[in-house]
C-alpha cells in the first residue's frame, strides 16, 4: 500500500503559532515519509522539551517525547535495541545544542543510523524567547532586555568536527527542498544532521521569512559536491571546505548537502562484528520472559553466542 502525506497526520491539534517554522518542517516531514513509503509502525519520531518537543504528536508514527536535551540518547537507544526501525530526532537549538550538546557530540562518534533534524530559530520559544545557543552575539530580538552577550554555537561546523557523516541544512519555508534533504538524510547509512534555520513569528523579530528570503542559496545551484567515500585525504579535504563554508553567514546563507561520506561503518555494523547474533536476535526480538512473567533463556542463541563470541574470538586472540 502507497501512503499518502495525509497517512502520516495524526488527529491532534496542531497548536504551534501561526506562521511557526516547525509547521514547513513537519509538512515536509509528512511528504519525505510518503515518498518513502516508510511503514508508521516501523518508524519512530523522537523528541525533546521546547515547541519542537511536540512534533511527535502530530505525525501518525511511533513517537516518543522524552526529557530536555535527551532526545539523542532516547533515539539510540531505540535504534540499537531494534535496527530495522527508521528513526527521526527533533529537536530544538536549546534543546540539543544547550543542555544536550554533550549527547550531540557524542553520537557523531558512533556514526549510528538515525536523523537528528534541528530546529534553529535561535531562541528558547516555549519559555518567552530567551537567547538560545545558536542567536549571535549582539542581536537583540524584541524579547530581550540588552542584546545578546555569548558566541553562537554553528550546528553545522559542530556537527563535522563530531564525526557526522552526513551534514545538510535547509530552511523551513522551502518545503520542497527540506523534504528532499529529509529523503537524503534517512536513505544515508549513518549519523545525519539536518540543520534547518526557522522563524519564531512570536519571538524572534531578527531572522524574519523576509530575513531568510533573501539571503537562502542552495550549494548544489554553485556546484557544490558534498560527497567522499571514506578516503582519509579525500575526506580531511572535504570537511575542511565545509566548515568553511558553514562559516559564511551574512547576506548570503547557504543550503543543502555540507558533506556526505559513505565510506564509513555504521556502529550497528561494528557491533555485529563484536557480536555475530546481534542482526539476528537484537534486544527488541529476545523473549526474555514466559507468560507468567519467569525468565526464558533461548538456548540455540546462547550456545551460539557461546561457540562464536566467547570460544572462537578468545581463540583468535
Amino acid at each position: 500500500m502507497v501512503l499518502k502525506p495525509s497517512h502520516y497526520k495524526s488527529n491532534v491539534w496542531i497548536d504551534w503559532c501561526p506562521g511557526c517554522g516547525d509547521f514547513g518542517i513537519t509538512a515536509a516531514m509528512y511528504r519525505a515519509f510518503s515518498e518513502l513509503n516508510l511503514d508508521p509502525a516501523k518508524t519512530v519520531v523522537v523528541s525533546g522539551i521546547g515547541c519542537s518537543g511536540k512534533t511527535p504528536h502530530f505525525l501518525n508514527v511511533n513517537g516518543v517525547h522524552t526529557l530536555h536535551g535527551r532526545a539523542i540518547p532516547f533515539a539510540v537507544g531505540i535504534k540499537l535495541a531494534n535496527p530495522e526501525l527508521t528513526v527521526v530526532v527533533n529537536g530544538g537549538d536549546g534543546d540539543l545544542l544547550g543542555i544536550g550538546s554533550g549527547h550531540f557530540v557524542a553520537v557523531g562518534r558512533r556514526n549510528i543510523d538515525i536523523l537528528i533534524i534541528l530546529h534553529n530559530n535561535g531562541v528558547y520559544g516555549l519559555t518567552k524567547g530567551q537567547a538560545s545557543p545558536t542567536l549571535s552575539k549582539g542581536v537583540l530580538t524584541k524579547s530581550l532586555s540588552k542584546p545578546n552577550i555569548q558566541d553562537a554555537v554553528n550546528p553545522i561546523a559542530l556537527a563535522l568536527a563530531s564525526g557526522y557523516t552526513f551534514v545538510a541544512r535547509g530552511y523551513s519555508m522551502l518545503a520542497e527542498h527540506l523534504k528532499n534533504l529529509i529523503i537524503a538524510g534517512i536513505e544515508h547509512r549513518g549519523t545525519a544532521f539536518i540543520d534547518v534555520l526557522q522563524p519564531c513569528v512570536t519571538y524572534n523579530d531578527i531572522h524574519t521569512v523576509e530575513f531568510y528570503r533573501k539571503r537562502v542559496y542552495n550549494l548544489e545551484d554553485e556546484g557544490w559536491s558534498p560527497d567522499v567515500k571514506g578516503e582519509e585525504q579525500e575526506t580531511n579535504k572535504k570537511l575542511l571546505a565545509a566548515w568553511e563554508k558553514s562559516l559564511e553567514w551574512g547576506d548570503r546563507i547557504p543550503i543543502g548537502i555540507f558533506y556526505r561520506n559513505t565510506g564509513i561503518s555504521t556502529f550497528e555494523d561494528r557491533l555485529s562484528e563484536e557480536i555475530p547474533i546481534y542482526k539476528i536476535s537484537p534486544p527488541s526480538k529476545q523473549i526474555i520472559s514466559d507468560e507468567k512473567g519467569r525468565t526464558l533463556i533461548d538456548r540455540e542463541i546462547f550456545r551460539k553466542i557461546f561457540r562464536d563470541y566467547i570460544i572462537i574470538r578468545k581463540q583468535e586472540r
